[in-house]
């Protein structure tokens, strides 16, 4: 084998290892393909504040809470709210929900949270609320999907559970992919609080 072809050979094996490693993990897609029927994607905590004047909107929406009232996006006006995505069976929403409920009874004064339940009936999620002490509302988006879809390119309807912060000017000032992390959430709510 003569030089050129060494060099020939070299430049292609490090030309493959370049290439592989432009692959990597997409920890998302990689809990899709493993196939393990858990029924959802969760995501991995991530978060994200979107700066003053970058912040993205949504599209306005009503629907009905487990309990059969109806809410409307309009009531969020001049108001901080962070709303949730959740259901019932999901290991992660389970697992922040105590958490949620804290942090809604701390900031009751100036927060509204609203939940947003995307795959249990009125009665499911009622019995989920009581199970972990939660006394905001839900809207049950699981038939219409109305309510995800005005957060479309904010929420990802795959990735739940998804929480986000609104300010008071109705734009979505941070979001967190995942299971939430209490003290993380607060400290994204205060923020907004403060503004």
């Amino acid at each position: 084998m003569n030089l050129r072809t060494i060099l020939r050979t070299a430049i292609g094996f490090g030309l493959i290892a370049t290439l592989l490693a432009g692959c990597a993990s997409d920890p998302l897609a990689d809990q899709f393909r493993a196939g393990d029927n858990k029924n959802y994607i969760a995501g991995d905590g991530t978060v994200t504040e979107f700066a003053l004047g970058s912040r993205p909107g949504f599209e306005a929406f009503a629907g009905l809470t487990e309990s059969g009232q109806v809410l409307d996006s309009s009531a969020f006006e001049g108001n901080v709210i962070v709303m949730n995505w959740w259901y019932s069976a999901c290991a992660p929403c389970r697992a922040e929900a105590g958490d949620l409920a804290m942090l809604s009874v701390e900031f009751e004064d100036s927060v509204q949270f609203v939940g947003v339940n995307v795959r249990d009936t009125a009665e499911t999620a009622l019995a989920f609320d009581r199970n972990f002490g939660i006394e905001y509302p839900s809207l049950i988006d699981a038939q219409s999907g109305q309510v995800s879809l005005a957060f479309t390119g904010v929420v990802s309807p795959q990735a739940v559970p998804t929480t986000i912060v609104i300010d008071r000017d109705g734009k979505v000032a941070s979001r967190i992919l995942g299971r939430i992390e209490a003290s993380i959430l607060r400290t994204l709510i205060q923020t907004v609080v403060d503004q």
